[in-house]
């Protein structure tokens, strides 16, 4: 189940290991009545957003409605994640994302933070293609 209340931000951050400071919007993901997957948005900049990932549980459906809030609801251009987790890297660029570069101690001493940035045009899960205006 898809859940947007407070406990996905508590459930990214303690994951995380360090607070996360409004204002954000979340998507979860709750499988009996646990969250076990979270989404945490922030950092909202107009033509991009912060994304921070925590968890397990991306399905498709889940992937294509993020997908849908962040680049059709939101209006983003781009999405960026910075993290030090090979995980996140992986499933980033398994979105569509390309690494763009590294934040040197960005968390902590000797814990670098690479830059992950998804484009609109490149997100693969489930966006259809836009359809041209009909010829006059």
């Amino acid at each position: 189940m898809i859940v947007t209340d407070e406990r996905v931000a508590r459930f990214v951050s303690e994951k995380l290991g360090f607070g996360l400071c409004p204002p954000y919007s979340v998507v979860g993901i709750e499988v009996d009545g646990q969250i076990i997957g979270g989404v945490l948005l922030n950092f909202f900049e107009g033509a991009d957003v912060h994304i921070s990932v925590a968890g397990r549980g991306w399905g498709r459906d889940f992937l294509r409605r993020l997908g849908e809030y962040v680049f059709d609801q939101l209006g983003c251009l781009r999405a960026t994640l910075i993290t030090e987790q090979p995980a996140v890297i992986s499933l980033g660029k398994k979105l569509g994302g390309e690494v763009e570069g590294c934040l040197r101690n960005h968390f902590g001493t000797g814990r670098d933070g690479t830059i992950i940035g998804i484009l609109r045009e490149n997100y693969r899960y489930g966006r259809l293609p836009e359809i041209p205006a009909p010829l006059n």
